[in-house]
């Protein structure tokens, strides 16, 4: 029997880049029905890829938590993929210890499949890390809107609401 897999989406934001992070994943169970969300802003200012790989970590924190053993991640962060798969490209210096960090925690699951996603395949993670942006918001009521899972507590600005949720 194959080990019950918990497949992540997770995203990182950094606005302007660099910038204020914000931080947002997606844990979805083995059952494939039972979701958990976790977001977070920063206080801290970092870049774009430093807040993916923020949100990583967030992700791992909360799996734990749950007793998640086999993951499936899922970025669209071209960097996060390429540093933390199994050939890892030129380090980035300034990243390095947060990689080492992300990798000592990987290791403490089972097997994990880290896969590369485009963006438009990860826009609830999204929505959950740039929901402390600092421009308008409406604050998106309700489990679901338009088919799409949300906690009542996510904020979005409206426009991207309407491009990640079009009513």
């Amino acid at each position: 029997m194959a080990p019950p897999v918990w497949a992540v989406y997770c995203d990182g934001s950094a606005v302007p880049n660099p910038g204020r992070m914000g931080l947002g994943a997606v844990l979805i169970a083995p059952d494939g029905v039972t979701r958990h969300t976790v977001s977070q802003a920063t206080t801290a200012t970092g870049c774009n890829n430093e807040a993916e790989l923020r949100a990583l970590l967030l992700a791992l924190a909360a799996l734990r938590g749950h007793g998640a053993c086999t993951l499936q991640i899922h970025s669209d962060s071209s960097v996060l993929v390429e540093q933390l798969g199994a050939r890892p490209g030129p380090p980035i210096a300034r990243l390095a210890p947060l990689f080492d960090e992300a990798r000592r925690l990987l290791e403490g699951f089972g097997p994990v499949d880290l896969r590369w996603i485009p963006r438009h395949r990860n826009g609830e993670a999204d929505a959950l890390a740039r929901a402390f942006d600092a421009t308008e918001r409406v604050l998106v009521v309700g489990e679901v809107l338009c088919g799409m899972p949300w906690g009542a507590f996510q904020s979005v600005t409206p426009a991207y609401a309407s491009e990640v949720a079009p009513v």
